[in-house]
């Protein structure tokens, strides 16, 4: 892997990998799209670098956004909160970031990193925590490999700020939500500062550039007329799982959660089926009426728009919207037993293990129902 540049027209491409990437969840990557853009306008592009061009002993910082992705339709960052974030959680540890991250590579989460970093003149490390979107603070690789998510400071819209040091991720995750709800339902957080050592053992390299080549290639077959949901299942060898339109929603803000579930009538080679998504923030469950489970996190469920072949967030579901669904296999750091306990189905309640994405098929007609537990 090489560095590159990303200036303020490669925000688009971003934008649109990130919200594919996202799973339906991380927020509208359009927001941070403009914030990103009229920083650049403003001190210029951003260096993505590959995490082996750190030093062991630098200091890196992720930058994101928390809370319902809903929340942030109505209640616009106003820009300055992510880097009151990070300069304060500087202040605290005493020293300066020399690089910054990505904590997902989904939603809004992918494009504010970027904003940060022009306005700051730090480079971007080209990875991420996840791979995709995660609900919860501590659904993060590098919890796996032991990193702390704390000190961590969040910051909101009003000018609060506040540092929080746990016992462990889980607690940084539940103290957090607390805050972010009393916040008004986002904030923007600084959070698992880590040195390059660490970062180089945690992090999913190459994400930035991942997302950056979705986007592209989006962008090319949107502008050939083709909806781009083919060429994304041959080059991430991907799965198309439906196609159909929503005919039922029910979608609400729930302990700084969008929960909900969709119900879909199939279209086309999807005549005749009723199909059913269930989320939190994120695409979870993927089933249908006839052959039940058809993906399941922590493999990635992503929706595009079947008519303009755009990606679809949650909070964008509505009434006869005709989707189409696609699903990825999730990195193999997931599916070790460690990562499912992390975000396997039975850690949201559902009574079921994991089955890799590919190793499902409707046409066996997979009957496993899934019971909703505490995480729906």
């Amino acid at each position: 892997m090489t560095s590159f540049t990303v200036g303020a027209d490669d925000m688009d491409a971003i934008a649109l990998g990130g919200a594919f990437l996202g799973t339906g969840g991380g927020g509208d990557p359009y927001i941070g799209k403009l914030m990103a853009k009229q920083v650049m306008a403003r001190h210029g592009p951003v260096t993505v670098i590959p995490a082996d061009e750190l030093a062991d002993d630098a200091l890196c910082i992720p930058v994101c956004m928390m809370g319902a992705p809903t929340v942030m339709v109505e209640k616009l960052p106003n820009g300055e909160e992510a880097r009151e974030a990070l300069s304060r959680l500087e202040t605290f540890l005493g020293r300066k970031a020399d690089a910054l991250i990505c904590i997902e590579a989904g939603g809004l989460n992918s494009t504010i990193p970027f904003a940060v970093a022009a306005a700051t003149g730090l480079p971007l490390i080209d990875g991420d925590g996840m791979g995709r979107a995660f609900p919860e603070l501590q659904m993060v690789t590098l919890t796996i490999h032991g990193i702390s998510a704390t000190p961590m400071v969040l910051a909101d819209d009003k000018g609060n700020s506040s540092v929080i040091n746990a016992i462990s991720n889980k607690w940084t995750e539940r103290l957090a939500r607390c805050q972010t709800v009393e916040m008004g339902g986002a904030a923007l957080v600084a959070l698992y500062p880590m040195s390059g050592a660490e970062m180089k053992r945690g992090i999913l390299r190459g994400s930035m550039s991942l997302i950056r080549e979705i986007g592209q290639t989006m962008a090319a077959e949107r502008k050939a007329s083709r909806n781009p949901a083919d060429a994304l299942v041959r080059r991430l060898d991907g799965k198309r799982l439906f196609t159909g339109r929503v005919v039922d929603i029910d979608r609400r803000t729930v302990g700084g959660f969008a929960r909900g579930k969709a119900e879909f009538k199939g279209m086309d080679d999807d005549e005749g089926r009723t199909f059913t998504v269930e989320f939190q923030n994120e695409f979870l469950i993927c089933r249908d009426d006839r052959d039940g489970l058809l993906a399941v996190t922590p493999d990635l469920i992503c929706a595009l728009d079947a008519d303009g072949g755009l990606p679809v967030t949650t909070e964008q579901l509505r009434y006869g919207l005709a989707v189409t669904m696609i699903g990825l296999a999730c990195d193999p750091q997931w599916a070790t037993p460690a990562g499912l306990d992390l975000v396997g189905p039975r850690y949201f309640g559902y009574e079921h293990d994991y089955v890799p994405l590919h190793q499902m098929s409707r046409r066996e007609g997979r009957k496993n129902p899934l019971e909703p537990g505490r995480g729906t």
